[in-house]
């Protein structure tokens, strides 16, 4: 097995490492689900080593209005919003109040499902063993809107897959798939960007590119 040494190249390099972690029941067909877009070049690299189909699942961060950086709460396609409840009694805010911000989320999810994917329906993952695969893990808020929405599809098996994590975002997140692997558990996390030599911003030209390396496209 090969030494993990942050901070990972990229995310290509991130994703050949994370592969090499990843041992899929004999036999059981697995579904590679990217979240776009960083999740995408490193899901390509699992797909590929697992011959294995991938497709995108797409969600989208709500953030708190005016300061939308701020996760308040996650959708994913296919799922219903979730929502820090912690941090929403913090800041005094109620899900009402973010009405209008889940809406304007709602109609961006769909226009990049629609570049993604285009006609083509979402892959069926129930009964099937799904990989759910991203670059890093700050805050957790999409990656537990994606597994939520995974899960209420039926999979056989649910996996949560990454090259680093904040230790308190993997510890939380452990109840909301069958596992949850991680490559490297930094201290002092601050951003999934400070672990990568090369973390460069994608576009959708790029999912498609990283969709269409991958011979094993899912239906």
């Amino acid at each position: 097995m090969t030494e993990v040494r942050l901070p990972f190249t990229d995310r290509t390099e991130a994703g050949r490492l994370l592969a090499e972690r990843l041992d899929p029941p004999p036999g059981a067909p697995i579904l590679v689900l990217a979240l776009p877009r960083g999740g995408v070049p490193v899901g390509v690299e699992v797909a590929r080593r697992l011959d294995a189909p991938l497709d995108v699942l797409v969600t989208r961060k709500i953030g708190f209005p005016g300061q939308p950086e701020l996760g308040v709460g996650a959708i994913a396609e296919g799922g219903e919003p979730v929502f820090d409840r912690t941090l929403l009694d913090r800041l005094g805010l109620t899900r009402e109040e973010l009405t209008g911000t889940v809406a304007a989320e709602r109609a961006e999810l769909a226009r990049r499902v629609e570049a993604y994917r285009g006609d083509r329906p979402p892959p069926d993952v129930a009964g099937r063993q799904v990989a759910v695969v991203d670059d890093g893990l700050a805050t957790g808020g999409t990656a537990r809107a994606a597994l939520r929405a995974v899960r209420a599809g039926g999979p056989a098996g649910l996996v949560l897959a990454v090259p680093v994590g904040a230790a308190e975002t993997v510890r939380g997140l452990a109840g909301e798939a069958d596992e949850v692997v991680v490559l490297a558990v930094p201290e002092m996390f601050y951003a999934v960007g400070q672990w990568y030599r090369h973390f460069d911003q994608l576009t959708d030209d790029d999912v498609l590119a990283g969709l269409a390396a991958v011979s094993r496209t899912a239906p």
